[in-house]
């Protein structure tokens, strides 16, 4: 699973500096934080409405589209920040068998 993760995060690293004429993810870096975190934000609207639609419908096929779009600029995010899928990966591998409960009250405020 995480090589597919790592492919798409070495592709989405290539793209910072590039021409963002020429590239959607170089242009997301060009226009900076703010331009990154709106299609974020866009995307997750999209997957919980996708969700909903799911619910009534029983076709859950447009969910997996919108949660691919919410990972994929996800990553373009960790990349912004120096950040990598396995990072991600390995604080999931720490939380687990953790009690959710647990590990938020854990976190430094």
């Amino acid at each position: 699973m995480s090589n597919v993760l790592d492919r798409v995060a070495a592709t989405i690293e290539s793209r910072k500096g590039g021409d963002p004429s020429s590239s959607y993810v170089a242009k997301l870096f060009s226009k900076g934080d703010d331009a990154i975190l709106k299609k974020i934000g866009e995307e997750a609207t999209e997957t919980v409405m996708a969700a909903k639609d799911a619910r009534a419908s029983g076709d859950a096929s447009k969910v997996l589209y919108e949660c691919a779009d919410l990972w994929f600029h996800s990553l373009v995010l960790l990349a912004q920040f120096g950040l990598t899928p396995q990072q991600v990966l390995d604080e999931l591998a720490r939380r687990e068998g953790l009690s959710g409960l647990e590990e938020k009250a854990s976190r430094k405020e």
